[in-house]
Order: C-alpha cells, then sequence, then structure tokens
C-alpha cells in the first residue's frame, strides 16, 4: 500500500480558525501553519483559485513545515475556465484583462502565458523542497466530455509540463456509466490524477462515491460533505457538514483499494464547519491505520481530541 496522507482544504479558512481548534500562542500565521503540520501530513492551498499564489509565501510554507509535508495548490480560476474577475489579478496585468469576467477564450494568449508562468514561479519553492503535491484542477461544472473539452485538458497538459496534476471535474457525465471508462482512459494517457469525490448523491449534479486511479504516482479524493445547498448558496452552506463516524467508515475499503494502486494518495476533507475537517480528517487517518474490517468495531471511531462540536 502506498503513504495515505490525510488532511483539510485549507489551514485558514475562516471557520476553523474560529473553532478553537488552535491553541493559544499558535493562532497567528506562522503558529496555525506550525500546529496544523503537527497534526496533519497534507493540506489544500484553496487560496490559489482566487488569487495567484506568491513564491514568498510558498518559501515561508516550507520554513515552517517538516519533510515529507505536502501542499495542494488549487489552480487559479482563469486556468480552469472560471470566470475571473480583473481585479484577482496582480495589479501590473490588469490593464491587459480589459474589462468584465474573463475566461481563456477572451484573455488573450499573451495574458494566459503570463499567469501560467507567475503561478509556475510562485509555487516552484515547493517543488524544490519536495513539498509539492500536486496543481488542483477544478473544473466547472460546465465543462463537459467532449472535443473541445479534451482540447482543453490537452493544452493544461502542455503548458504544465513536469507539473504533478489533478483533475477534478463537476460536470456529472465525466463519471457517468456510459462514460467513466473513457474518462479513466483519457486521463491517464494524459498522466493527470483522476479527483475522486464525496457529495450528497440524489441532486442532478451528483458524482458517484469513487475514487479512480489514473496515475500510480498519486490519487487523490476529496470529501465535500453532503450539504443539499450544493451548487447554490454560500460556500458556507454548500460544504457546511460534519460526517458521521459511520459515513467514513463507508469509505474506508474504497481508499485502501485506491492506496493500493498508488505510490500516494492524498485524501482531503472540505467539509466548512468549524473545525469539522480537521476532526473528519483524524478519524480517517485511525480509521485506516486500524486492521482491516475493524473499522465497523465499537471504540474505534470516537473523536480523535476533545473539544469538537457539531454543525448547527
Amino acid at each position: 500500500m502506498g503513504d495515505v496522507l490525510i488532511g483539510a482544504c485549507s489551514w485558514t479558512d475562516r471557520q476553523l480558525v474560529s473553532s478553537g481548534w488552535y491553541p493559544r500562542g499558535r493562532r497567528d500565521a506562522e503558529g496555525r501553519l506550525r500546529y496544523y503540520a503537527s497534526r496533519l501530513p497534507v493540506v489544500e492551498v484553496d487560496a490559489g483559485y482566487y488569487a495567484l499564489p506568491s513564491r514568498r509565501n510558498s518559501e515561508l510554507w516550507v520554513e515552517r513545515t517538516p519533510d515529507g509535508f505536502r501542499f495542494d495548490v488549487k489552480a487559479f480560476s482563469l486556468l480552469t475556465g472560471h470566470p475571473t474577475r480583473p481585479q484577482a489579478l496582480p495589479a501590473d496585468l490588469r490593464g491587459a484583462a480589459g474589462t468584465g469576467p474573463l475566461r481563456p477564450g477572451r484573455a488573450g494568449e499573451g495574458l494566459l502565458d503570463e499567469v501560467w508562468g507567475r503561478f509556475a514561479d510562485a509555487v516552484e519553492p515547493l517543488r524544490k523542497a519536495g513539498r509539492f503535491g500536486a496543481v488542483l484542477f477544478q473544473f466547472p461544472p460546465w465543462f463537459a466530455p467532449g472535443g473541445p473539452a479534451e482540447a482543453a485538458l490537452e493544452a493544461c497538459v502542455r503548458r504544465a509540463g513536469d507539473w504533478p496534476l489533478a483533475v477534478e471535474f463537476r460536470h456529472p457525465d465525466w463519471w457517468a456509466p456510459h462514460q467513466a471508462d473513457a474518462t479513466h482512459a483519457l486521463l491517464s494517457a494524459l498522466g493527470a490524477s483522476a479527483v475522486g469525490t464525496d457529495m450528497v448523491q440524489d441532486l442532478s449534479a451528483s458524482l458517484p462515491p469513487i475514487a479512480p486511479v489514473t496515475r500510480p504516482a498519486l490519487a487523490v479524493v476529496r470529501f465535500h460533505g453532503r450539504s443539499r445547498a450544493w451548487g447554490r448558496g454560500s460556500k458556507e452552506d454548500r460544504f457546511r457538514y460534519d460526517y458521521s463516524a459511520a459515513e467514513l467508515a463507508a469509505w474506508v475499503p474504497r481508499l485502501r483499494r485506491a492506496a493500493a494502486r498508488a505510490d500516494e494518495l492524498h485524501v482531503l476533507f472540505n467539509n466548512c464547519c468549524a473545525d469539522a475537517a480537521v476532526r473528519a480528517a483524524e478519524q480517517m487517518r485511525r480509521l485506516l491505520a486500524a486492521p482491516a474490517g475493524s473499522e465497523a468495531r465499537p471504540g474505534l471511531t470516537g473523536p480523535s481530541w476533545a473539544g469538537g462540536f457539531s454543525c448547527p
């Protein structure tokens, strides 16, 4: 079995910071990351979606985390086809962006080249230090299977060069029974890691609870919670959820199978509710560390530390 690294999709989420999970004296920027890294071995940098990351921050993150820690960095919105406000760009690039939301087709190759280059430069300290897990390309709900989408994926892979890429689809057809084999083959041929997801299952936009392995070096699964507000409302509405022990235990065999086929498996919790994500991560670590079949036994699924509380 490969290494299984379990963590949360942010260490700076305001819900987590205000939950009391960080102890006194560890609530400044440096203290939070050092404390988080003492408890969990991987984290997702979700802020990369909203603004280009900075090289200086990457250098500080390397200083504040131990060898073996991993950062998965979410790709900037413009790189995945999401509408991007010009104000989200660095100040010196806004003049080239024009007005109104940007998309890759409207941005111009020169601007896209500059954004890709700056993103790569910003994460280079993580790569150099061995802290880099993958760049997460999370495509929008309208990114459906077909020729244009495949061309866009191929363009991403060409631009990314030797970056490790993880690809998460939001359009349900990618992993529908009639398309799943083709999706698996496409990502395998591109050398990209498919991202499995856990989410509410009875909506038209629901993706199945699978953990595909399309690149042996790395598999990724993201737990989004099971809020019925998926696809609407605020971020807190969409991702507010507290996993039960039984819900986590049901995923254990699936994750073990994925880990058996990958050198490294990242399991990331994106359920925003106080410290629900980090509590779920700790509990899942303990479930996976237990002997096979023991996850259903009483006494193995209690809280991993005192002071947790449920979502309202």
